[in-house]
């Protein structure tokens, strides 16, 4: 379950991705308009250019000296060839218009005759937009024309059909847009995974802090409490001082190993402990970690085969003092001494005890905490798990066929 300081973490980096994505969304919309209107301003300088090169061209083949002549425009390729252009009078020279022999698209000659009256009347190049007579969209350029004298006579229109440079502007627009849609979407995912990986470790760093202060507040609320019975007791009867002081003492260093446990499993979740590698014959330190401990009468039995492997011998002493440990405290039946069995053989420690078994709904690997069915509160094995997934090794947990609980850890091995 999460915490709410990690839901925290986690709603501020959604909104932090949303924020990245709208401003990519914003910037992708500003690019793909300014794109559109430029290869708008481009596809119509393209047809402009087509226009006036007729426009031009047939103004230089025009002849007039009273009498308006078109012999050298009829006999030029552009006479029969798009884009279509006609000559039409527009200003108090009155003259019969001609118009190219090829009709590329249907225009009506009126609009042709404004446009050319247009241009007289401004004396400057006009172009536009007009539809044909089919509802076509028409690029018009008109460009004027003068006699000897100066005096404007009329203009050159030329007409070309839009529609193809429209279809791949609208082509372009569409690449366009699609292209923006697609690189939000790939920053959107982007953001997310890439936050998602650099928060990971906070979130870790946190869950880890959390579960220790829970840890810490379970395993130490047990011997606080009974650390303050006992200090009441023997001030209310000092005559029993005497008796009440070891196991003060005895539950001092309880909490004292509780919190030692905590703070090696929170270094090692935090990725701080380094690991002093070395080559352990496993059963050897089996052995000195049996010997160093206090049976209290318990029945401990050690089969060991000569096992090499290179581990941080600190921390699998710990490990393993903590499986027997465990198994001294929790691996027994009600009014009998534990009987505790360690195998060591192939990288493997197996510790078996005689107790009630544990819980097979908590006896999986990706638990933080384990818990025995002798109300073990699972910090211990949780250690051992740790350290076992340091050295690239496991923590197994089973209940044996005929009764007890079997704990193996796993450590690679040189056999």
């Amino acid at each position: 379950m999460s915490s709410p300081t990690t839901n925290r973490l986690r709603r501020r980096r959604r909104w932090l991705v949303l924020l990245f994505t709208a401003l990519t969304a914003a910037g992708s919309m500003v690019f793909g308009w300014l794109a559109a209107h430029l290869d708008a301003q481009v596809g119509e300088q393209r047809l402009d250019g087509e226009l006036r090169r007729v426009t031009s061209t047939v103004t230089r083949l025009i002849q007039y000296d009273g009498t308006f002549i078109t012999a050298f425009v009829s006999e030029d390729e552009l006479n029969t060839r798009c884009p279509q252009f006609a000559i039409l009078p527009g200003g108090t020279e009155r003259f019969t218009g001609y118009f190219s022999q090829q009709q590329c698209v249907p225009l009506d000659p009126a609009v042709l005759a404004g446009l050319a009256a247009e241009a007289v009347r401004t004396g400057r190049l006009l172009s536009g937009y007009v539809r044909g007579g089919g509802g076509e969209l028409v690029r018009v350029g008109a460009e004027p024309f003068r006699d000897s004298r100066g005096q404007y006579l009329g203009a050159v229109v030329a007409a070309v059909d839009a529609g193809p440079e429209r279809a791949r502007h609208n082509r372009m627009v569409l690449f366009v847009v699609t292209g923006c849609a697609l690189l939000v979407i790939a920053v959107g995912v982007a953001g997310q995974l890439f936050s998602g990986w650099a928060i990971r470790p906070a979130v870790a760093a946190l869950e880890q802090q959390e579960i220790l202060l829970a840890d810490t507040a379970h395993d130490l609320r047990t011997p606080v409490a009974a650390l303050r019975a006992l200090a009441e007791t023997a001030l209310a009867n000092p005559t029993q001082r005497t008796e009440l002081l070891p196991r003060t003492v005895h539950l001092a260093g309880r909490m004292g190993s509780i919190i030692d446990g905590l703070l090696v499993r929170a270094r090692l979740a935090a990725g701080v402990e380094r690991l002093a590698v070395q080559p352990v014959w496993l059963d050897q330190l089996v052995s000195t970690v049996v010997e160093e401990t206090p049976t209290d009468g318990a029945q401990v039995t050690v089969t060991t085969a000569p096992t090499k492997v290179d581990v941080d011998p600190e921390l699998v002493q710990r490990a393993i003092g903590n499986l027997l440990d465990n198994a001294l405290r929790h691996g027994r039946r009600p009014g009998d001494a534990a009987v505790v069995h360690i195998t060591v053989a192939g990288g493997r420690v197996m510790v078996a005890d005689h107790g009630p078994g544990i819980d097979a709904s908590m006896a999986q690997e990706n638990f933080d905490r384990f818990s025995s069915g002798g109300g073990s509160s699972g910090l211990g094995l949780s250690i051992v798990r740790w350290v076992a997934q340091a050295h690239g090794g496991m923590l197994r947990v089973y209940n044996a066929e005929e009764g007890g609980a079997i704990f193996e850890l796993v450590l690679p091995s040189d056999d």
